[in-house]
């Protein structure tokens, strides 16, 4: 049983690493943090962002164990689902930034 347990555990802790590696590579904070650390001392720059980000994934975690002890799991794919359709339309209504 502890045998399942670690693996569980191993799991988890590669699923989260994946889903967060993959969601932030080349996203609007990465590439600030490149221009930062081009411009500042990169290790205040990489302590600073792994520190950042830490914190803004620890309340991601937080909120999203409260909110799923009120509300389902297909509320939220739902709820989310239906953001994305509306961020859609306005985008292709307003069309492009210029």
């Amino acid at each position: 049983e502890d045998g399942e347990d670690e693996l569980a555990s191993r799991s988890v802790l590669l699923q989260a690493f994946t889903l967060t590696f993959l969601a932030e590579w080349g996203d609007r904070s990465q590439i600030a943090t490149i221009a930062l650390a081009a411009a500042k001392e990169p290790f205040g720059v990489t302590l600073g962002a792994c520190i950042g980000h830490a914190l803004c994934t620890g309340l991601a975690v937080i909120g999203g164990k409260l909110l799923a002890s009120r509300i389902s799991e297909r509320t939220v794919l739902l709820s989310g689902g239906s953001l994305f359709v509306v961020f859609f339309l306005v985008s292709v209504i307003q069309g492009p930034a210029d």
